[in-house]
């Protein structure tokens, strides 16, 4: 998996945006202004992935790639490796999950919003 089509993945989805708020070197996505997926542009070895609690343990248990999210609240949050550990086809649908579970949050009237 490389950043360009991660980034390309993530900005199909429906009011996806993205910015830099921390640093320059930390790309964040958002939608609804709630971040789903964090990632450092220079290495782009991993992602930090928002995941239901009860999944993610089960995915720390089968995949060496993903553990406790990095400096992210630990139970609902999951780091991603990008280095070959995770398949490419799995770090999308996590991705999926991660944008669906924020979105699911977000007030009525901007989910309605967003789907237009």
């Amino acid at each position: 998996m490389d950043i360009q089509t991660f980034r390309e993945y993530c900005l199909k989805k429906p009011g996806v945006t993205e910015d830099t708020p921390f640093d320059n070197n930390t790309l964040c996505f958002r939608v609804g202004n709630k971040i789903f997926a964090l990632l450092d542009i220079d290495k782009f070895e991993s992602v930090n992935l928002k995941c239901d609690p009860e999944k993610a343990i089960m995915l720390r248990e089968s995949h060496e790639g993903i553990i406790p999210g990095y400096h992210m609240n630990k139970k609902h949050w999951n780091t991603v490796s990008c280095d070959g550990k995770v398949t490419a086809q799995l770090i999308l649908e996590l991705v999926d999950h991660s944008y669906s579970l924020v979105f699911s949050s977000l007030p009525k009237k901007l989910k309605e919003e967003i789907n237009g």
